[in-house]
């Protein structure tokens, strides 16, 4: 409504509620645009496999929620991908630790892997 960047942590409090799940649901209550999802484990996206294991992976440019699921990608847990489907939420996973990545993707620059 404002143009605001708003940065969210933690969880919902409630067992069984990952920090996934939490931030989808923050998320959606705030009408969010989207979830930025940096990882910390130097991984620039999602892979068809794990690349720091499989030198042949290669990275999605582009999935929807539901290939997230059918596929079994770990990236966030089913139920805040499939609460993320359900609300259209976009979520884009991106290295964190990259200088400049969070910047980047906040000017709309194609960083990472978009879910959407």
């Amino acid at each position: 409504e404002k143009g605001r960047i708003v940065i969210l942590a933690g969880g919902t409090g409630n067992p069984f509620f990952t920090t996934d799940t939490a931030a989808a649901l923050r998320a959606a209550e705030i009408d969010a645009k989207a979830i930025l999802k940096g990882t910390h484990s130097g991984v620039d996206g999602i892979y068809t496999a794990d690349p720091k294991l499989d030198k042949t992976a290669t990275r999605y440019k582009h999935l929807t929620h539901l290939e997230v699921i059918n596929k079994g990608l770990r990236v966030m847990d089913s139920t805040a991908i499939t609460f993320c489907m359900d609300n259209k939420l976009p979520i884009v996973v991106f290295n964190l630790l990259q200088k400049g990545n969070l910047r980047a993707i906040l000017q709309g620059d194609e960083i990472g892997t978009l879910v959407a």
